[in-house]
């Protein structure tokens, strides 16, 4: 399960990269590593095509030492600009497919351990998706909350994009995913912590933001809502609602780590694309907050 990361390495992070826009391609155009040994782990959201995660998986895995990916939403729509129309489960397993060819480890794959500045940690890349138990205020169903939605015409892009085949449900392909990520994170080696990357948060607090509290639906599961605690969580890494921050909840750090779409980066501080630092942590970092209004859009259809 080990790998060696070096001496000097950096443990760093970038997510919803979403190249399909030509400002967010030239950001993964100019992505470097500061060090031979550094570790780049993608939290989801790439692009909508195979053939813009096969560009930017390979451009990035010809530079960092490792590049560890997850999937977001996007990368399982079967979308129409896509020539690959693959549902599911064989959509993903596809995926899979061409990151082994390109040497990036995902969910499928042993969990490597890295072993540079900060470590060792365990480094779990998951895949869990939602089962929309993040219930708007006032809703205690899912079509309670579906129907709320709908009359405030917040909607996200899977419901038509993001199939679940052959399971009948999105939220049933989550449950058997998180069944087995449990099983696999309970093997793990009591002796060692975890950065544990996911495309969605582990614990629903960081959708508090949301400007469009409904969005939350489909921003994933009560049912890792201890997790963090379980499995001995360093960090945990997520994206997906375009909220660049770190928090910090029950002594656990959590690092959302999205680009976002050129119209959500542009006002932001600082050079956009900047790969965030996971490991080693910056001495005397304390939360980062959101700019204000940064991401409070995003509950829109997407």
């Amino acid at each position: 399960m080990r790998s060696t990361a070096g001496g000097h390495g950096n443990l760093l992070a970038i997510s919803d990269l979403h190249i399909g826009y030509p400002e967010n391609r030239a950001l993964v155009e100019e992505m470097r590593p500061s060090t031979d040994d550094d570790w780049l782990l993608v939290a989801g959201d790439v692009s909508e095509t195979v053939a813009d995660i096969h560009w930017a998986l390979e451009t990035l895995a010809g530079r960092f030492r490792k590049v560890v990916w997850v999937p977001g939403n996007h990368e399982l729509w079967t979308h129409p600009k896509d020539t690959v129309t693959l549902r599911g489960v064989e959509r993903y397993e596809h995926l899979v497919a061409l990151c082994r060819e390109l040497g990036v480890t995902t969910p499928e794959d042993p969990y490597p351990v890295w072993d540079g500045p900060g470590g060792p940690v365990v480094v779990a890349p998951l895949f869990l998706l939602y089962d929309y138990s993040f219930l708007p205020p006032g809703c205690a169903t899912k079509d309670e909350g579906m129907a709320y939605a709908e009359k405030t015409g917040v909607i996200c892009t899977d419901e038509y994009t993001l199939h679940p085949d052959p399971y009948q449900s999105r939220e049933a392909w989550c449950r058997a995913r998180v069944a087995e990520t449990e099983r696999r994170l309970t093997e793990l080696p009591d002796d060692l912590p975890t950065v544990l990357v996911n495309h969605y948060p582990l614990d629903r607090h960081p959708t508090d933001v949301l400007r469009y509290p409904e969005f939350a639906m489909w921003c994933g599961t009560g049912l890792t809502a201890d997790w963090h605690r379980r499995f001995r969580v360093e960090v945990m890494v997520y994206g997906h609602l375009h909220i660049p921050r770190t928090t910090h909840h029950e002594g656990v750090r959590f690092e959302e780590v999205s680009v976002g779409y050129p119209r959500e980066w542009r006002p932001r501080p600082g050079p956009p694309g900047t790969l965030r630092r996971i490991l080693p942590m910056e001495v005397g970092t304390g939360d980062r907050g959101a700019a204000p209004g940064l991401g409070r859009e995003r509950g829109g259809a997407r």
